[in-house]
């Protein structure tokens, strides 16, 4: 990211900017953090206008949390306030103080200190975050250095301690890792212990809790909470409004870079104004809500089920990441798998698939052997096995574009055909044809998991394997994507191997569930009966830890 010049706008002029003035903090409170007004960020060479007339302030120990949908401008007006909007930006501000100093002034050596020390930056992405050629300790490490937080001596113990505090298992094992080593949740809370290594006034969070399962989301939750009450303040966007709803004082709801409501978070919550922020709302799922599914049509399917699995066990050295595991998915229906990070969700994904062999037990497919076969007789099988990653990014080739990495599995068709098709299927996951020309680092996070889904339906599967497939939307879009999931199912006849942390979209969709715990399945059943009356702790644990939105704003099936 480019470090960048801003300037002083004129007065604040339009709708947007009278509608939305700056909050003021009463007489007793202590002077914002940050205090903007009339903020303005755009792309000239795009011809973008990313955040139009946002004004904000944040005081010590408060939480604002910016909401809205992927390219409402969030990110862009979180990254503004430490001066990384991004290469070629153009940010203009009547008012612009960030940490007592008047940012409109500063320089690269200004901003520099400012980040870190002053402000610490969770990003949504901690695989491009983290630099792949470290190990996770050295990465926390180098902050503390770089601002001096702690004598040379006393880093190894402290980077220990903050990873320890951000819920990784095994800190002294993890400090030696490198991020690809690790899964996406750790990831995550390795790349917050370095964004609060240095003890910042501000923490900006972008999405993060995303990639963690309900128990560590409950814990960086609590972490979040006590920085707050120790006086840190704390600017969240997030897309999981119930999120939002634990930990926000206020809230800003944004749409095209507007600001289209802001108050108190309960209200807003509660008791929302606009039609927008009500829209949000209404596509929040929710764990305890009764599915809506549309009418299956019946399907014409072998007897039997598509995908089996019988006594399954993966071993990494002395850890049994899959124990005795088996499940049975027919046409039409969705096996949802819950559980926390290293339960073995993913393990058991793989197997499924087929790209990794299990030590005991196997995969049937169409009622014959999968697991055991050599890959050149299970090379014609794939297309009716298809998966949608956790993190697309490490699937993508990043020299191909949209285009390619939708067509690829289009091979049969002529090459005109295959264009058409590629649109079609960006289409059905809501997104624009003038896409197809983008290469994977060019899209928001969501824009690369629907292209993800995309990619997956292509060959119109019998068996789709979701390994976190929503993780990354925002909750209009997830909404969208479970929809349409859920009408493939329909038409089409497609079995869904479904793993997800969010218990809520989970229950939308599936119609039975596993909950693994240290490799092993502890319950199954109909969702229903699990989500309301479950019989293990540990699925009654995982309950216990969702986030809620206020009772007001959760009413109602969703």
């Amino acid at each position: 990211m480019t470090e960048l010049a801003i300037t002083r706008a004129g007065a604040a002029s339009g709708p947007a900017a009278a509608r939305v003035p700056a909050a003021v903090p009463g007489p007793a409170a202590a002077p914002p953090l940050v205090a903007v007004e009339d903020l303005r960020v755009s792309f000239p060479a795009s011809g973008v206008e990313a955040v139009r007339g946002l004004s904000l302030s944040i005081s010590p120990g408060e939480c604002v949390a910016l909401v809205g949908e992927s390219g409402s401008g969030k990110s862009v007006t979180a990254r503004a306030l430490i001066g990384l909007a991004g290469p070629g930006a153009k940010v203009r501000a009547s008012l612009f103080h960030v940490g007592g100093g008047d940012a409109l002034t500063f320089g690269p050596r200004e901003w520099r200190r400012v980040r870190g020390r002053f402000a610490g930056l969770v990003l949504q992405d901690a695989l491009v975050s983290l630099d792949p050629l470290r190990t996770v300790g050295a990465e926390i490490a180098e902050v503390l250095a770089e601002h001096d937080v702690v004598p040379r001596r006393a880093r190894p113990e402290r980077v220990r301690a903050l990873l320890e505090a951000v819920g990784v298992p095994d800190p002294e094992t993890r400090v030696r890792q490198h991020p690809h080593q690790l899964s996406g949740g750790l990831r995550q809370r390795a790349l917050i212990a370095s964004a609060i290594a240095a003890e910042p006034e501000l923490i900006i969070a972008d999405e993060p809790t995303t990639a963690l399962d309900v128990t560590v989301q409950a814990q960086i939750l609590r972490l979040l909470a006590d920085r707050k009450a120790a006086g840190t303040a704390l600017l969240v966007i997030s897309h999981d409004l119930a999120v939002v709803a634990a930990v926000a004082d206020r809230v800003l709801v944004m749409k095209e870079g507007l600001v289209v409501e802001e108050g108190p978070a309960r209200e807003v919550l509660t008791a929302p104004r606009h039609d927008y922020t009500r829209a949000l709302l209404a596509a929040v799922p929710s764990a305890s809500a009764v599915p809506r599914r549309p009418d299956r049509s019946p399907v014409a399917a072998p007897r039997g089920p598509v995908l089996a699995a019988m006594g399954l066990s993966v071993a990494y050295g002395s850890r049994r990441a899959v124990n005795d595991v088996s499940f049975r998915l027919h046409a039409g229906e969705t096996l949802g798998v819950v559980g926390e990070s290293g339960s073995g969700k993913t393990t058991l994904a793989r197997l499924a698939l087929g790209l990794l062999a299990p030590d005991a037990g196997e995969v049937i497919l169409r009622g014959g052997p999968w697991s055991g076969l050599p890959e050149r007789r299970r090379r014609p099988l794939r297309p009716a096995v298809q998966v949608i990653a956790q993190n697309p990014l490490d699937s993508f080739d990043p020299r191909h574009t949209v285009g390619r990495l939708v067509a690829d599995p289009l091979s049969a068709l002529p090459r005109r055909r295959r264009r058409e098709r590629a649109v079609e299927l960006l289409g059905r996951v809501g997104l624009p044809p003038e896409l197809l020309g983008r290469r994977p680092r060019e899209l928001s996070g969501g824009q690369r998991q629907r292209v993800a889904i995309a990619r997956a339906l292509a060959s119109r599967p019998e068996v789709l394997i979701c390994d976190e497939p929503v993780s990354a939307l925002d909750v209009s879009i997830q909404a969208q994507v479970l929809d349409l999931l859920a009408e493939i199912q329909a038409e089409d006849g497609t079995a869904l191997l479904f793993i997800s942390h969010d218990l809520g979209v989970v229950r939308r969709l599936s119609d039975r569930v596993l909950v693994m715990k240290d490799g092993s399945v502890v319950e199954e059943g109909d969702a229903g009966e699990v989500f309301h009356h479950p019989r293990h702790p540990y699925t009654r644990e995982l309950l216990a830890a969702v986030p809620r939105l206020p009772e007001r704003a959760a009413g109602g099936d969703r």
